[in-house]
């Protein structure tokens, strides 16, 4: 980058007197491009175009690739516009306000023009955030990502008016309340769903200073100790037998779905270790110990599943009762014998039984 460029944009900037959520987001993005030294010399560009009290602005927007990266992920891109699970017109990376109005069914727009909208509302969603959360701005780049994600995907409004908002404001640890709150906002018209679920714990695991590897790279064939989520293998599953090995792409899927549940659980009560005591039984393996038949433990069809598991060192019937409290599905009351079953069946049914 030349020093004219250098200059016509330390002019620009300098005579705007405030940086608007454009320029930040631009900012953020000649921060990448820059080398230590340009980045020297357009700091002293903006003293010398500046006023002589003029303080450079911040360049630094770390937090910025992180959360386009994650956005990007979730929301997938659609130039022409389209009703997302919640029913509202969308468009581009999940745009649903565009030209001052609302987006409407019908309207079309450039690539170019889907990845500047994202540059502008990711940038307005960050200023309104440190408006509500004034401590955003102390936070190390990972957290101000997570929170810019989901605050893009929920609105402001519900950000203003959540319980995450309110607990952070009054001094709780914000390691605990985003790993508990964030896992909440799973719903579309009231009904949770596995690509939210996926989201918020991506959200929480960034948050974390962890990376969530995704769904897609996790196969039936993947080594036992390749990472469903980030404290749960999917070996585990087997028991890290091979015998008990899933055949099916759909059977890892729903293995992730459960394993995200238990990282909620996990979170809620300390951190402590989820260990599973009975995951996926294959036909020979399940009747060997005598399973039922149609047992949700045979992952015998896509979105069927089930796992036994307890948190070490948790009272079970504890662990238990928040499970019945939170997990929308099949339940079985196994906390006398040790564990808690957590099961998904075809068209998922809320459904409790005691063993």
């Amino acid at each position: 980058m030349t020093t004219a460029t250098l200059r016509a944009a330390a002019q620009h900037i300098a005579r705007s007197g405030t940086i608007t959520p454009h320029q930040l987001a631009a900012l953020g993005r000649l921060d990448e491009l820059l080398s230590d030294a340009q980045r020297q010399a357009f700091t002293e560009l903006w003293r010398a175009e500046g006023s002589p009290a003029a303080k450079p602005p911040e360049l630094k927007a770390d937090w910025l690739p992180a959360a386009v990266k994650i956005i990007k992920e979730f929301e997938g891109c659609h130039l022409a516009a389209y009703l997302c699970p919640a029913g509202v017109p969308t468009i581009g990376w999940g745009t649903t306000r565009m030209n001052d109005r609302p987006v409407k069914l019908g309207d079309t727009i450039s690539q170019a023009r889907a990845d500047q909208l994202l540059a502008d509302d990711v940038a307005a969603r960050y200023q309104r955030l440190v408006d509500l959360l004034p401590m955003v701005r102390q936070w190390p780049g990972n957290r101000v990502a997570a929170l810019v994600s989901w605050a893009y995907n929920v609105g402001m409004q519900a950000v203003a008016d959540s319980s995450l908002r309110k607990r952070l404001q009054a001094g709780e640890d914000p390691v605990k309340v985003v790993s508990e709150e964030l896992p909440r906002w799973d719903k579309a018209a009231g009904k949770p769903l596995a690509g939210l679920t996926r989201r918020r714990a991506a959200e929480v695991a960034l948050f974390v200073g962890r990376e969530l590897q995704q769904p897609a790279k996790v196969t039936p064939s993947s080594p036992f100790t390749t990472l469903l989520t980030p404290h749960i293998q999917v070996g585990e599953f087997a028991l890290f037998q091979e015998a008990r090995r899933f055949d099916n792409q759909h059977q890892v899927d729903t293995a992730l779905d459960l394993a995200l549940f238990m990282e909620r659980c996990r979170a809620r009560f300390g951190g402590k270790p989820v260990i599973i005591t009975s995951g996926y039984r294959p036909p020979a393996v399940n009747r060997s110990v005598g399973g039922a038949s149609g047992s949700e433990h045979l992952f015998n069809a896509p979105g069927v599943g089930a796992v036994d598991f307890y948190i070490q060192g948790v009272s079970v019937k504890a662990v238990q009762d928040w499970c019945d409290g939170q997990w929308p599905y099949s339940l079985g009351y196994g906390a006398p014998k040790g564990f808690v079953h957590l099961g998904i069946r075809s068209g998922r049914p809320r459904v409790r039984w005691d063993y």
